[in-house]
């Protein structure tokens, strides 16, 4: 006989996420991804007379990858302390999206703020807060 996903017991830790705490958590994980595309490509462009700047600039990427990446797995896992440091790199990404708003970098700074704003809303709509505060009483 066949288990149908109402047969199997429902614990704290298998919470399902709702939508909107799912596109949240997808878009930062998307997010992570282009960081450490970038971080790659900052290695792969390493020049000896920006030898230092080049290192720690792809490490910085790479290492901001690997924590929003953390936090958007979390946030699939509906942990509640993932949704801080999302929030916050999405208030980087809002000053970033801010500093780039003149001439042909418009685009870029609008898509940036656009998703910035998606995740930031996803993670306070009241189906997230609801099943990430109930993570906090388990």
């Amino acid at each position: 006989m066949p288990v149908t996903p109402a047969d199997v017991p429902r614990g704290p830790d298998t919470t399902s996420p709702p939508p909107p705490l799912l596109v949240a958590a997808s878009l930062a994980a998307v997010e992570a991804f282009v960081l450490a595309a970038l971080g790659t490509l900052e290695l792969a462009n390493l020049r000896s007379i920006r030898l230092t700047m080049g290192i720690t600039t792809a490490a910085f990427f790479l290492a901001a990858a690997a924590g929003l990446g953390w936090c958007a797995w979390s946030l699939w896992k509906v942990r509640r302390w993932a949704r801080g440091p999302v929030v916050m790199a999405q208030l980087i990404q809002l000053g970033l999206a801010w500093n780039l708003w003149a001439g042909s970098t418009k685009p870029l700074s609008a898509g940036l703020a656009v998703v910035a704003l998606v995740v930031i809303l996803g993670l306070v709509h009241p189906a997230s807060t609801e099943v990430l505060e109930q993570d906090a009483r388990a």
